[in-house]
C-alpha cells in the first residue's frame, strides 16, 4: 500500500509560529494534566518501601513489615490500566476527549486519597484495589491526550510539542519521587503523600474543565490566523463526524505494527526501571529512603532534559528537509533503544560498592530514551491524525502487557533483592526487549500520512476504481 505526502499549504509560514497563542496554554494544561497524574501512579513506588519499613520516622505511622507480595502491588496499577485503552481512544475521538480527562482525574484523585484508609483495613488487597481502580481511570490518559495532541498540533511543531507535553509526565515522576520521599522520611509520614496528590488532582481537574477544549474550532478566543495555521498542516479532518476507524488497514499496516513492537520494548524496559529503582537503590547500594528517592529521580532530569533538548532538533531536521520525516523517527528512535540496552547490559557487571558507576548508568540508561519521544511515540500522529488516539490506544493498551510483566520479572527471578544476579537476569532482559524494538521499528516504520487516514477519500476512490472497471 503506498503512502500520502502530506499537502501543506503555501501560506502556512505567513503565521509567526514563535508567537505564544491558544495552543501554547493548551499545551500547559496537557503538560500540568500528566505531571499530577504522574504523581499519582509514582507516589506507591517511593512510598511502599516506607509502608514496609519496620521503624516509621514516627509511631503513629502505621507500616505494614509483613507485606511480602509488593511487587504485585505495584504491578496491579496495570491491572486496569489495559483495559480500556482502544475504547478510550475511540471515545475521546468521537466525543472530544477534554471530558474524558476530567473524569479519570478526579476519580483518580479520590482513590489516591482512598489509599491509606484502604490499607489499613483490608491489607495489601485494598492497596490493589485502589491502584486497579487508578489504573482503570488512567487508561483513559494517553488515548484521549493524544488525541488532543493532534487537534492542536501544527505539522512542523509536532515533535517538539509532543515531547515538551510527555514531559509533563517526567517532570512528575521527578517531582513525586523527591516530594514523597521527603514526605516519607520526615514525621508527616507516606499517607500524607497520597493525600497530597490527591488534593491536587482534583483542583487540577476543575482548571481543566474551565480552560480545556477539544480542538481549535471549539476555542471560543482563538484568532483566525493561528486556527489555519494549526488546522492546515495536522491533517485533521475538520468535519464534526468522526471519520470510520479502518480496522481492516490498522491491523494490515507495518507501520502501526512497528510502533506498536517497540512501544512493548521500551515498556518493559521503562516500566521495569521506573518501579524497580527505588528497590534496587535501597536493596544494592544501601540508600536510605530521602537520598533514595532523590538519587532515584535523577535519571529522570536527565529523561527531561533529553527529551526537551531533542524535540526542536527533530522538527528542525524535517522543516528544513534535512531528513525526512521517517527517516528523522528512525534515527531518534533507535538512539533512544541501542543506549539504554548497552547500559543495561553493561550494569549487569557493576555491583553495589560502584555506586557511581552504577548511578551514571542508570542516568544513562533512563536519559537516552527521551530521544524516544520525538521518533515512535510522535510517529503515530504522522500515520493517521484521525485517529491518533485509536492507535495509541492500541499501541498502549498491547505494551501495557509488558508494562505489568517487566516488574513482575524481579519477583520471577528470585525474591532475595540484595542478590545482584537477580538485578543482572532483570537488566538484561529489559536490555534484549530494547534491542528488539528498536530493531523492527528502524525497518518498519513510516513517516507518512497512511492512504486509510482519512476513510471516506479511500471509499470513495474505491467507488471510483469500481466504476472505471465497469
Amino acid at each position: 500500500m503506498s503512502n500520502v505526502k502530506v499537502p501543506i499549504p503555501e501560506d502556512v509560514h505567513k503565521f509567526e509560529p514563535k508567537k505564544l497563542g491558544v495552543r501554547h496554554f493548551q499545551f500547559v494544561l496537557m503538560f500540568f494534566t500528566l505531571l499530577i497524574f504522574y504523581g499519582h501512579r509514582i507516589t506507591l513506588s517511593v512510598a511502599i518501601i516506607a509502608m514496609t519499613a519496620e521503624s516509621p520516622p514516627d509511631p503513629s505511622i502505621p507500616t505494614y513489615p509483613n507485606w511480602t507480595n509488593t511487587d504485585t502491588i505495584l504491578s496491579s496499577f496495570f491491572w486496569g490500566y489495559i483495559v480500556p485503552q482502544v475504547g478510550a481512544g475511540q471515545l475521546g475521538e468521537h466525543f472530544g476527549p477534554k471530558w474524558f480527562l476530567v473524569g479519570t482525574m478526579t476519580i483518580g484523585s479520590i482513590f489516591n486519597m482512598l489509599v491509606p484508609a484502604m490499607a489499613a483495613s483490608l491489607g495489601p488487597t485494598g492497596v490493589i484495589i485502589c491502584r486497579v481502580v487508578q489504573g482503570l481511570n488512567q487508561g483513559f490518559l494517553y488515548p484521549s491526550m493524544h488525541c488532543l495532541l493532534s487537534r492542536w498540533t501544527p505539522l512542523y511543531e509536532r515533535s517538539t510539542t509532543s515531547s515538551v507535553v510527555y514531559g509533563g509526565g517526567t517532570l512528575g515522576i521527578v517531582v513525586s519521587m523527591i516530594v514523597t520521599g521527603a514526605i516519607c522520611g520526615s514525621s508527616l509520614g507516606w499517607p500524607s503523600a497520597f493525600y497530597m496528590y490527591g488534593g491536587c488532582g482534583i483542583a487540577w481537574a476543575i482548571l481543566f474543565a474551565i480552560f480545556a477544549e477539544n480542538s481549535p474550532s471549539s476555542h471560543k478566543k482563538i484568532s483566525a490566523e493561528e486556527k489555519h495555521y494549526i488546522e492546515s498542516s495536522n491533517s485533521i479532518n475538520q468535519e464534526t463526524k468522526k471519520v470510520p476507524t479502518p480496522w481492516r488497514e490498522i491491523a494490515t499496516s507495518l507501520p502501526v505494527w512497528s510502533v506498536v513492537i517497540t512501544t512493548c520494548g521500551h515498556a518493559w524496559g521503562g516500566f521495569t526501571l521506573l518501579t524497580e529503582i527505588p528497590s534496587y537503590m535501597s536493596s544494592i547500594m544501601n540508600f536510605d529512603i530521602s537520598s533514595n528517592s532523590q538519587l532515584s529521580a535523577l535519571p529522570y532530569c536527565m529523561l527531561l532534559v533529553v527529551t526537551v533538548v531533542a524535540a526542536p532538533v527533530a522538527d528542525r531536521l524535517i522543516s528544513n528537509k534535512i531528513l525526512a520525516i521517517g527517516t528523522t523517527r528512525k534515527l531518534f528512535n533507535s538512539i533512544g533503544n541501542l543506549i539504554p540496552a548497552v547500559t543495561l547490559f553493561a550494569l549487569g557487571f557493576v555491583d553495589g560498592t560502584q555506586q557511581d558507576l552504577t548511578l551514571a548508568l542508570l542516568v544513562l540508561a533512563v536519559g537516552a530514551t527521551g530521544l524516544i519521544g520525538s521518533g515512535s511515540v510522535v510517529n503515530l500522529i504522522d500515520l493517521a491524525p484521525n485517529h491518533a488516539g485509536t492507535l495509541f490506544g492500541i499501541a498502549n493498551g498491547t505494551s501495557t502487557i509488558c508494562s505489568i510483566l517487566g516488574p513482575l520479572t524481579v519477583q520471577f527471578f528470585g525474591t532475595d533483592k540484595t542478590d545482584p544476579v537477580l538485578w543482572r537476569k532483570v537488566f538484561w532482559l529489559a536490555a534484549a526487549f530494547y534491542v528488539c524494538g528498536g530493531v523492527f521499528f528502524a525497518i518498519f516504520s513510516s513517516g507518512e500520512v497512511q492512504p486509510w487516514n482519512d476513510a471516506k477519500e479511500n471509499v470513495t476512490e474505491e467507488k471510483e476504481k469500481e466504476k472505471e472497471k465497469c
